[in-house]
């Protein structure tokens, strides 16, 4: 068994007690951290860290620490297939175990002494969950997760992947290869218009008023220069036309980037930004995100040039391209319909659906 664990510096005073009491236990430790007592982290990196590995499967359980147990807690359960609850008593241990199956056990700093560490986890460790119709409960919550979104956090940025069905449906046509260059491109546009309406999601409002034929109203209105949508030259061009469907007043730029097939690095030939970048919340779109060379480079050009909010709006990604823009650029959050499960020799997506580009404009 490995159990992962992680706490903030309210926390950080029973992190000790914890691995002191798993070792005694022969159980191995991943220890995710804090490495040091620092007022000023926060809660939210470990939450996010040790939800994190019990998704890829890292670990087995999670052990968090924070001043209550409350706000780490919270922060797992935003990891999909994370169930951690805190607690302060064996009693509640033992609960959270036999009727909510908790994969992580969340402590207080604030609320326990680094001597009840013991009793707590040794109880959470020693129950059986019991199943029955706490099973079913538990898979009904599975099944709220995987209703439109999945978001996953790696190398502390963020991931969103979408799990809507007509977006599912739509990426299992495009990866056809019987799937023509215009259905390819229909596809490609219909997609990106479907996840439009999640990556404007904080977008901010403000008031406005209008007369309607009735009378006058407050209406709602995004607030300040709005949008900007910057394509990877070329296969990027694919999405541009479903976004702009959407939110037609939205600023164009153009990054050209191409692969260099022996190096695989990217190399710079074009680069064109609204004027006003620096004001504008920006969605870079390159369909495909496999080693992330690209990607992260077109992230650095546009922050070179002033921009700040940038997120990745992508069709298909493989794990080793998210880890790379998020060892970049970890304040970028990546916008997916699908993640692969790897890249193979040449750095294709594998089993992704081939030259997002040579299929789009018919090269190959």
């Amino acid at each position: 068994m490995k159990i992962a664990i992680g706490c903030d510096h309210a926390g950080y005073v029973l992190k000790d007690a914890v691995v002191n009491f798993l070792n005694s236990k022969e159980i191995e430790i991943l220890d995710l951290g804090a490495y040091e007592l620092n007022p000023d982290d926060d809660y939210t990196n470990p939450g996010f860290k040790v939800g994190g590995a019990i998704l890829d499967e890292e670990a087995d359980l999670g052990v968090l620490m924070c001043g209550t147990g409350f706000g780490i807690s919270i922060a797992a359960n935003k990891v999909p297939g994370v169930r951690a609850v805190p607690c302060s008593t064996a009693g509640q241990a033992k609960m959270a175990k036999a009727h909510n199956n908790a994969n992580i056990i969340a402590l207080g700093g604030n609320l326990i002494k680094p001597e009840d560490v013991p009793e707590i986890l040794g109880t959470w460790l020693n129950t059986q969950f019991e199943g029955g119709r706490h099973l079913r409960r538990i898979n009904k919550i599975a099944q709220a997760e995987k209703s439109t979104l999945n978001m996953i956090h790696q190398g502390g940025g963020r991931v969103v992947i979408f799990n809507h069905p007509l977006v599912q449906h739509k990426v299992g046509i495009i990866r056809d290869v019987n799937t023509s260059v215009k259905q390819f491109r229909e596809l490609l546009q219909e997609i990106a218009g479907l996840m439009v309406y999640e990556i404007t999601r904080n977008l901010p409002l403000t008031d406005k008023e209008v007369q309607t034929p009735i009378e006058k109203t407050q209406v709602k209105t995004i607030e300040g220069k709005k949008l900007a949508i910057v394509p990877v030259l070329r296969a990027g061009l694919g999405m541009v036309d479903g976004i702009l469907q959407v939110v037609p007043n939205a600023k164009v730029g153009h990054i050209g980037l191409y692969r260099d097939p022996k190096t695989l690095e990217p190399v710079e030939y074009y680069c064109k930004l609204p004027f006003d970048i620096e004001e504008r919340e920006i969605f870079v779109l390159d369909p495909m995100l496999a080693t992330g060379g690209s990607a992260s480079a077109a992230i650095s050009l546009i922050k070179k040039r002033g921009g700040r909010k940038i997120s990745l709006v992508c069709l298909i990604a493989a794990p080793d391209g998210i880890e790379k823009v998020h060892a970049d650029h970890p304040d970028a959050s990546i916008f997916i319909a699908a993640l692969d499960s790897h890249l193979n020799d040449h750095g294709y997506i594998v089993p992704g659906l081939g030259d997002a580009g040579d299929r789009l404009f018919g090269t190959k």
